[in-house]
C-alpha cells in the first residue's frame, strides 16, 4: 500500500516558476523530503535524481565541467564510481563498464554514442519503475528532450537521427518527418510551445525559461488526481529543480556566465547542450 504523506505535503511552501524565492535552499528541501520518505519512495526519488548523475558523468568524460550539483554521487567522486560503479543502478553501472572495456560488452551494444546510450538506460530504468510518476515523467523528459534536439538539428541541417534518444513512434516522426511540426501536433500537446522557444535563436536565456515552463506544467498534470503521496513529491521537486536553476541564474554573475557560455558555443555544442537542463 502506498504511504499516505498527508502532513509532509501539507507544510511544504507553494512556488510559482516565476514567484519570489528569497531564502530558497533547494537541498534544505530535498533532504527535508526524503527523511520523511519509506523505503521504496527514497528509491523513487534516487532515480529522479539519478538523471543528475548520468548528466554529470556525460560531462566528466566528455571535459564539459560540472553540471548540476543535485546527483546522488558528488562530482568529485565520479572518477572513482566510473573506475569501479556501486551507487548507480546496475543497468547503469554494467554499461559503464562495458564502454570503458569493449572487449567485455558482449551484452550491451557499445557501437551507439555513450552519451546516448547512457541516457537511453536512464530512461529505460524510469519505464520500469514501479512508480507511476517517473514512469509517465521519464517519458515525457525523454520526448521533449528529443522534440529540442530535432528542432535544433533541422535548424543547423545537422542529421536529425544523431541527435536522438530512445526509440518509438515519435522518434521516427523526429527523424524521418519534413513537416513543420514533425507530424506531433496531435500527439503532443506542447509542440507548439517547443516551436516558439526554439524559434527564439538569439535569446538562450529566454528559449530555456520556455522550456521549463513546458516542464512545470507538465509536472502539475501528471498529478492531478494526487495528492498525498510520492507522485505528488516528486512532482514538487521537478519545480524545487526548476526554481534552484533559475535562481542560481538570476544573480548578475550567473547571468554573465550563462552569457560567455553561449558565446562560446560552437554548432555542435548548442545541439547537445538543447534542453540538456532541467
Amino acid at each position: 500500500m502506498a504511504k499516505n504523506y498527508y502532513s509532509l505535503v501539507a507544510g511544504l511552501r507553494e512556488y510559482a516558476i516565476d514567484g519570489e524565492h528569497k531564502g530558497f535552499d533547494a537541498q534544505y528541501i530535498i533532504e527535508e523530503i526524503v527523511s520523511e520518505l519509506s523505503k521504496s519512495d527514497t528509491e523513487s526519488l534516487r532515480l529522479l535524481y539519478t538523471y543528475y548523475d548520468v548528466e554529470n558523468i556525460i560531462n566528466l568524460k566528455s571535459g564539459r565541467g560540472q553540471g548540476s550539483g543535485f546527483g546522488n554521487i558528488p562530482y568529485e567522486e565520479l572518477e572513482e564510481e566510473l573506475k569501479s560503479p556501486s551507487r548507480v543502478p546496475k543497468a547503469l553501472g554494467d554499461l559503464i563498464l562495458a564502454y570503458a572495456d569493449t572487449s567485455h560488452s558482449d551484452d550491451i551494444d557499445t557501437s551507439i554514442n555513450f552519451e546516448k546510450a547512457i541516457l537511453n538506460c536512464y530512461y529505460k530504468l524510469c519505464r520500469g519503475s514501479k512508480c507511476r510518476f517517473l514512469v509517465e515523467w521519464g517519458e515525457f523528459d525523454r520526448n521533449l528532450r528529443n522534440v529540442c534536439a530535432a528542432y535544433t538539428a533541422r535548424r543547423l541541417a545537422l542529421p536529425i537521427a544523431d541527435y536522438l534518444v530512445g526509440g518509438g513512434y515519435i522518434v521516427d516522426a523526429l527523424a524521418r518527418s519534413s513537416a513543420a511540426d514533425f507530424g506531433l501536433k496531435g500527439e503532443l500537446e506542447y509542440i507548439d510551445l517547443v516551436m516558439s522557444a526554439i524559434a527564439a535563436e538569439g535569446n538562450m536565456i529566454g528559449k530555456e525559461q520556455k522550456i521549463d515552463s513546458i516542464r512545470w506544467e507538465m509536472s502539475d498534470e501528471l498529478t492531478t488526481f494526487d495528492y498525498f503521496n510520492i507522485n505528488t513529491l516528486l512532482a514538487y521537486l521537478v519545480k524545487v529543480n526548476i526554481i534552484h536553476r533559475w535562481v542560481s541564474l538570476d544573480r548578475a554573475k550567473g547571468q554573465s556566465m550563462l552569457r560567455k557560455l553561449i558565446d562560446s558555443f560552437d554548432e555542435m555544442e548548442l545541439i547537445k547542450s538543447a534542453g540538456s537542463e532541467e
